[in-house]
This record gives C-alpha cells, sequence and structure tokens, in this order.
C-alpha cells in the first residue's frame, strides 16, 4: 500500500520533491497532551521488562507500556532487550561457562531460571523474564495497552510472523485491539514492513527519525516515527504529519526516552504525538505544568 496524498500539493524540500497533505489535514491539534508510554514498564521504578514493572505502571495510572520481543534457541518469544542476558539476569552465576550469553543461546526453560529482578533491587529477587504470552496475559489483566518493539529481527529469521501469531493467539488481533490499543515498531525497517503486509489493520511505528523527503516512503508501510528525542523539532513533527500514512491518516511521532521535566516539556512543545519514558510520573508532571 503507497502513501496517498488526497488533496496534496508538492513542495521542494531539501532540495527533493515531497508530497505533502495540505496543513489542515496536519493531525493532532496542538492542545492535545501527548500520550505517556512507560518504557519497558515503568522501568524507573521496577526491572525493565518484567510483569512487576508492568503493574508498577498500572499502579501509577499509565495505560500505556512498551516492551522488546526476542527469540530463544527452542522458539519462544521472550520479553529483554539485550541479545545477551548478561545485564538483566543472573546468566553470569547460573550459566558461568556460557559465555557471552546470547538470548537465542539459551533455551525457554533454562532462562525461566534466571533472577531478572535482583540486579535492580533486592526486593524484585527472583522476578523471572517473561515469555511474550505472559507479559500480554499480564498487560490484558490491567487494561492496558502496549507498543510492541520487534528486536532484533536479524538475529531471528521469521520473528515477526511469529509475534503477530502469539498477538492472535492471546487476542491482541481483534478490532479493538488493533484500533486503540497496540502498535508494533522495529528499528527494522523491513520488520516494520512484514508486519504491515501480513497484517495490514495492525497500526505500525518506525523506529527513528528518517529524512523528511523519506518520509513518504515510510509511510507506505508505517503509522508513525519514534525518534530518538534529540533528533526531533518542532519542524519535523510538523512536517511530518503532513504524510499521509497507510491508514489514511498523518504520521504520527513519538519521542524516546524522556527522563527529566525539562527535555519532556521541550517535546512537548513539539506536538509530539507521545514521549516513552522510565518515569512516566516525572513526564506527567511536566507536561502538565507546561
Amino acid at each position: 500500500m503507497h502513501a496517498r496524498v488526497a488533496a496534496a500539493t508538492t513542495t521542494a524540500l531539501l532540495g527533493t520533491s515531497i508530497v505533502i497533505l495540505p496543513p489542515s489535514h496536519a493531525g493532532a491539534s496542538e492542545h492535545d497532551a501527548p500520550v505517556i508510554v512507560a518504557h519497558r514498564g515503568a522501568s524507573g521504578y521496577a526491572p525493565e521488562n518484567t510483569l512487576p514493572a508492568v503493574d508498577k505502571a498500572a499502579a501509577m495510572g499509565f495505560d500505556w507500556v512498551e516492551n522488546d520481543v526476542q527469540r530463544t534457541k527452542d522458539g519462544q518469544l521472550v520479553v529483554i532487550h539485550d541479545d545477551t542476558l548478561a545485564r538483566t539476569t543472573d546468566v553470569e552465576q547460573v550459566y558461568p561457562d556460557r559465555a557471552p550469553w546470547k538470548v537465542g543461546d539459551f533455551t525457554a526453560r533454562e532462562i525461566s531460571r534466571l533472577d531478572a529482578g535482583g540486579w535492580f533491587d533486592d526486593r524484585y529477587t527472583g522476578t523471572r523474564v517473561p515469555t511474550l504470552r505472559q507479559y500480554l496475559d499480564r498487560v490484558t489483566l490491567r487494561h492496558q495497552k502496549l507498543v510492541l518493539e520487534i528486536k532484533n529481527p536479524e538475529l531471528y529469521p521469521g520473528l515477526a510472523r511469529q509475534t503477530l501469531n502469539t498477538l492472535a493467539d492471546r487476542g491482541w488481533l481483534d478490532s479493538d485491539h488493533v484500533r486503540r490499543r497496540l502498535v508494533v515498531q522495529s528499528f527494522d525497517a523491513d520488520a516494520v514492513r512484514t508486519v504491515h503486509e501480513l497484517r495490514p489493520s495492525v497500526r505500525t511505528a518506525y523506529l527513528g527519525t528518517p529524512r523528511v523527503e523519506e518520509l513518504p516512503r515510510y509511510a507506505e508501510f508505517a503509522d508513525g516515527v519514534n525518534g530518538a528525542h534529540p533528533t526531533l523539532s518542532a519542524a519535523y513533527v510538523s512536517l511530518a504529519r503532513r504524510v499521509e500514512g497507510p491508514h489514511g491518516r498523518p504520521l504520527r511521532v513519538m519521542a524516546w526516552t524522556v527522563n527529566d521535566a525539562e527535555t519532556a516539556r521541550r517535546v512537548a512543545g513539539y506536538d509530539v504525538d507521545g514521549i516513552i519514558t522510565n518515569v512516566p510520573d516525572v513526564v506527567r508532571r511536566a507536561v502538565a505544568e507546561d
């Protein structure tokens, strides 16, 4: 599906022609507060990508959480950020002879033995690396919404398709979820494109800040571009909103990872659609005070 340009004009920008929507169709009102997404759960207050981090975000009143999905040696999907288990588990103590402790070199059963919480705080000792199924079930239990990142797909052939199958199995691809409760993202454009081709109804986002003249190409398969906050500006957000995505709406822009009040106020001033943060309460207060 290609980026459509209803009632569009063409403007020369940065030496390249780009097709844009008129400003009157540029998207959300600047008065709309950005959605706050708890990065890897409320990871400033509980160990990242764990069920307690989901619970903490819910207890703080945040609807949206973000996570990362990778695959074990025996083909199970687990929620963890790094491609190695070393930083966020006790794998070096449990399996000292298996360096460099890559996620894909361990079975799901082996990973289930690891402590994924003690590194963060003794209160969380015994916390486990969740499977994607367990994570989805907890987000469902807490009535939350999910930004799911397909992590390192180059290491795991077929990861996008398998992730979609798991989402479907857990009831996450019905009309309510795909309209209001789910975004699938990746740094890998091919993975985002695959998700769009396999499940066109699912909202997707590319992790990065493509050049403005490249945005129509990304808008063929991505509903949004989620950029690191230093790479964004009010001008970029405004121009992105003038490009129509695969579902007939302007591209959405989220900023990551924003963990202080000053930065939160600055990126909110860009009129971003969302802010991804380890400390969602800090961002909420800053945006409310602005």
